[in-house]
């Protein structure tokens, strides 16, 4: 094992674009989602820091969503990009590693914030007289805490494994970024008992919670259909519907890359569900709740309004005199 590790230098990543036409375009839209999630997610910590009226639970786990997609996209599009234009595909060793390890800790520290964001509002409707006791300053960061270090917990566990597998193989990942199962095709060794701690890992940082996610919310839709205000239950559909939208889009196709056995899946299937969960979904985030959410959107108003404000009271103060 150890003269394999001490002549691995690195790997190559096949990448996801096509040296095409073809390639160019997807390569655009790419950048663009990402341009997009950037900004989107930056402008949501931004706002909710600066807003006091939306110094609620719900928002302060938003921020922390918001964060934690800034982080786990920019893990995964910039060396992307950059492979594409300049034509280097090679990642060091330890560079896979610390890739390994950023997008399991974002990504598992995901999985349980957004399960906890379906218990704050499933507090919310079904136990309105009860949410300041349950959804308290001390209970949000707990959650946010545990998330982060739970995330960081099992990430440590799986890039210390896949560090350690002796890869004697050839070193072209066929994939745009260092993922574990499609690394896991590269080893020398028989890897079953770690494809099942890797299933294991799986059921418990993806399953779990989105079965939780789905009962939580199951519950809010049963509470919401006996809402007597129409106009209330239209707004819970609306936020509870969105939320449950951009779980899916994120639970779904990464609990089937890492549980479905790799005789079922092709190296081109696995880039295409990735795409969905490592890129397309930040920007979902970004975009439902930010322009979907109406609270959202009028704090961006009054914080514009107060911009041009204290702006036009700048210009004013010179020709004044004062």
């Amino acid at each position: 094992m150890d003269s394999y590790n001490q002549t691995l230098t690195g790997f190559i990543l096949l990448g996801l674009f096509p040296p095409s036409q073809t390639g160019l375009f997807l390569f655009i839209i790419i950048v663009l989602i990402f341009l997009t999630a950037l900004i989107g997610n930056l402008s949501m910590i931004l706002l909710i820091l600066l807003e006091s009226r939306l110094h609620t639970p719900m928002y302060f786990l938003l921020s922390q969503l918001s964060l934690i997609d800034l982080n786990y996209i920019s893990t995964i599009v910039p060396k992307m990009v950059s492979d594409f234009m300049l034509g280097n595909k090679y990642i060091s060793f330890i560079g896979c590693g610390f890739q390994i390890f950023l997008f399991l800790t974002f990504g598992g520290a995901e999985t349980l914030l957004l399960a906890s964001m379906a218990y704050d509002r499933y507090v919310a409707i079904c136990f309105p007289l009860h949410y300041a006791t349950h959804m308290n300053k001390r209970v949000c960061v707990l959650m946010i805490i545990g998330s982060w270090v739970l995330g960081s917990i099992n990430s440590s566990a799986h890039t210390g494994y896949a560090l350690h597998i002796p890869y004697c193989r050839s070193r072209a990942i066929n994939h745009f970024f260092c993922d574990v199962p499609a690394m896991l095709t590269l080893a020398c060794m028989d890897t079953w008992v770690y494809e099942y701690t890797l299933f294991v890992s799986t059921i418990l940082f993806l399953v779990f919670p989105f079965i939780g996610i789905v009962c939580s919310y199951g519950r809010v839709f049963l509470a919401v259909y006996r809402m007597h205000s129409g106009a209330g239950r239209k707004k819970a559909y609306s936020t509870c519907s969105m939320h449950l939208t951009v779980v899916t889009f994120f639970y779904a196709p990464f609990a089937y890359t890492y549980l479905c056995p790799r005789s079922l899946r092709s190296p081109a299937e696995d880039k295409t569900l990735a795409v969905f969960y490592t890129v397309l979904t930040p920007m979902f985030n970004a975009i439902i709740y930010s322009l979907r959410n109406k609270e959202v959107m009028e704090a961006l108003r009054r914080i514009t309004n107060r911009i041009c404000f204290k702006n036009k009271l700048i210009s004013y103060l010179p020709e004044s005199g004062i």
